[in-house]
């Protein structure tokens, strides 16, 4: 692993930060929870790698409040190309 961000989906929308915090804390220090609002996905950044990796291979495809949840490292946000540039052309 290269960072210890993790994202995690399906989520049931009821989740908390806080669920997730008590959930990834069993495997070491979470820095931060980030639940995307009504996405059925979010983020946990762990304090190491090596604390990503633990929760990661103990937690995915776990049953977590009645879903199978998915764990992988995070990938960076990327771009979206901007749509006004399009409507800007005609």
């Amino acid at each position: 692993m290269q960072s210890s961000n993790l994202y995690v989906g399906n989520l049931t929308y009821s989740v908390s930060n806080d669920q997730l915090e008590e959930l990834f804390g069993n495997y070491g220090e979470v820095k931060r929870v980030n639940i995307i609002g009504d996405k059925g996905f979010g983020f946990v950044e762990m304090g190491t790698t090596e604390e990503a990796e633990k929760a990661m291979e103990a937690l995915n495809g776990t049953d977590f409040e009645g879903r199978t949840i998915k764990i992988d490292e995070a990938r960076p946000r990327q771009d979206k190309p901007r749509r006004d540039n399009y409507r800007n052309r005609y």
